[in-house]
């Protein structure tokens, strides 16, 4: 037992003093008098700190302070067991790890409690500096601010650091040298047309079941037989995870019968299996996804012969196109026909939370369209 990760440091007598004593990362700790309601109480207290800070002892940020790179590496590892769907890590994590570069580059030897607004506005002056557009550093900037508010109750900083911290407004628009991202813009019908000539079988079916029903590329890639309601005559996909089940919020996806028509020879397969997979290795992630849509696209649009370097990129970025602006052409053509409660009924957008009878509503209303459209 003692080398097992399940078991606990005992409660123990420690016979010179008659305390109970209890040893946690090779130090003893004596809880009072063995056997006493009030040791027993001070045992649980310990062990459950010892739990929650990962089998290891809380340190007092202002005894014992850590830097930055220190800090960085115990949160990337607590996100790597947090940020997790279907027993994978989630693209946050990849996220986070931006984040952390671009603070362990000036600020990793700091010590965390000493990292405050100005290191931030320093952090995130290099950002600037270095081309970013203002929403991907204002992302990053919050990263970096929840990375600190874990420390903080982790015992590993002061809370005094994230409360400075957070008098950092986000960068506004028109009031920052920052560059703006231009708006994801539908990617065009006779495009999509074009690339799913040169798309394999089961990725042109991918890319026309998204298009029908507005789902978003993990969706696509996860859907699973038994996730799929055919009882109605407009079928309903509820994922077993979605980008908003951390809010407690439903996810439904609707589909037509000509998305019915592409999905259903997919569907043949264990209940529990996704329904596209990739010859080798399973499961299509968004970025296989992608990168199968980009390949098609170079075939169906072949840059100039001789072309390379930076002007074969700007062709690529220009004739490329990724599968999230299938869900935007969905979303535009349902607005153009149905207004745009609908296109936010059948693409299940919310600002705020809505009770089940609205939102059986909207489900109803977003259905009726599917039947004629999807």
């Amino acid at each position: 037992m003692r080398g097992s990760s399940k078991s606990l440091p005992k409660y123990a007598y420690h016979r010179a003093s008659g305390q109970a004593v209890i040893r946690l990362s090779s130090k003893d700790f004596y809880l009072g008098p063995h056997g006493t309601k009030a040791s027993k109480l001070e045992y649980d207290r310990l062990i459950g700190e010892w739990l929650a800070n990962g089998r290891r002892l809380p340190e007092e940020a202002s005894d014992k302070p850590i830097t930055v790179t220190s800090l960085c590496a115990r949160y990337l590892k607590y996100c790597l067991g947090y940020y997790v769907k279907r027993g994978a890590v989630t693209d946050e994590v990849a996220s986070v790890k931006i984040a952390i570069r671009h603070i362990n580059r000036s600020y990793g030897k700091t010590f965390a409690k000493d990292f405050g607004p100005l290191a931030l506005v320093a952090v995130r002056e290099q950002m600037i500096d270095a081309g970013n557009s203002r929403g991907y550093i204002n992302n990053n900037v919050n990263r970096i601010r929840r990375m600190f508010r874990w420390g903080v109750s982790n015992e590993l900083v002061p809370v005094t650091v994230h409360q400075a911290l957070a008098t950092v407004a986000g960068l506004k628009k028109g009031k920052t040298k920052a560059i703006e991202r231009p708006p994801i813009m539908p990617v065009d019908a006779a495009t999509v047309e074009a690339t799913l000539k040169h798309a394999g079988k089961m990725v042109a079916a991918m890319i026309q079941f998204q298009q029908l029903t507005g789902c978003r590329p993990g969706e696509v890639c996860s859907i699973k037989p038994v996730e799929i309601d055919r009882s109605e005559t407009v079928w309903r996909y509820r994922p077993g995870s979605h980008k908003m089940e951390h809010k407690g919020r439903d996810r439904v996806i609707l589909i037509g019968p000509k998305a019915q028509a592409i999905l259903l020879p997919y569907l043949l397969r264990e209940e529990t299996s996704l329904c596209f997979q990739k010859p080798v290795g399973g499961e299509f992630q968004r970025w296989n996804y992608n990168e199968k849509i980009h390949q098609a696209c170079d075939k169906a649009f072949p840059a100039p012969q001789g072309t390379n370097g930076d002007v074969l990129k700007a062709w690529r970025k220009k004739h490329r196109w990724a599968p999230n602006r299938l869900r935007h052409l969905t979303a535009t053509n349902i607005r153009e026909q149905y207004g745009l409660e609908a296109a936010q009924a059948v693409l299940g957008h919310s600002n705020a939370d809505v009770t089940q009878i609205y939102a059986e509503r909207d489900i109803q209303k977003a259905a009726k369209i599917m039947a004629e459209v999807g």
